[in-house]
């Protein structure tokens, strides 16, 4: 099966992940068929009071509505093999734990992990409340991938964009994607 993304970017804190995971899926394009983005309202409000832009409208990606259920990968038969929720708030984790498909973010959710393909999704809160913790077990039952938001150090990142690229090269990894990143043992990238 050929690569087909979805990018869920929803209303949690974190404009950035979102901002480094589509620049590197413009660098990546030869890795994937298709990509398409469903960003909330909320994500978008919160991209411009964190980033001070709408650089979103910028990238070269389909974006369909929140309640768009025409989208293909709202439909198992449209085979997207992949959905990155990123940044991931509680509330649409929590609705992705429940089986509650009332948007286009939670349906494609429910369609992946129901034809067993690959939920990666990086939440983004802290601390974490048992409610929380439980819907990350939920998910992870089901077939999903929990990737925190949580950056690792050890590449000596010096921008806030080098910081967020540690946890997007991780989820690229996690998708499948070949990166080229800080790898642990002795080489810088590879």
């Amino acid at each position: 099966m050929s690569n087909k993304i979805a990018v869920a970017i929803t209303g949690a804190s974190g404009s950035v992940y979102a901002k480094v995971l589509l620049d590197k899926l413009v660098l990546l394009k030869d890795q994937y068929d298709e990509l398409g983005i469903v960003m909330s309202s909320n994500a978008k409000e919160i991209w411009k009071a964190e980033l001070g832009n709408e650089a979103y409208k910028d990238y070269p990606f389909p974006y369909f509505d929140k309640y768009d259920f025409s989208a293909p990968f709202a439909s198992g038969s449209a085979k997207y093999n992949i959905l990155i929720v990123a940044p991931c708030s509680m509330g649409t984790l929590g609705r992705i734990a429940s089986g509650v498909s009332n948007d286009l973010v939670t349906r494609a959710a429910d369609v992946v992990l129901k034809e067993r393909r690959k939920l990666i999704v990086m939440v983004r809160d802290t601390p974490y409340n048992l409610i929380h913790i439980k819907n990350m077990e939920t998910v992870t039952l089901a077939g999903g991938i929990i990737c925190p938001a949580t950056p690792s150090f050890y590449s000596n990142p010096k921008t806030i964009e080098e910081l967020a690229a540690t946890v997007v090269d991780r989820v690229l990894d996690l998708a499948g994607i070949d990166v080229t990143t800080f790898r642990w043992g002795g080489n810088k990238e590879y």
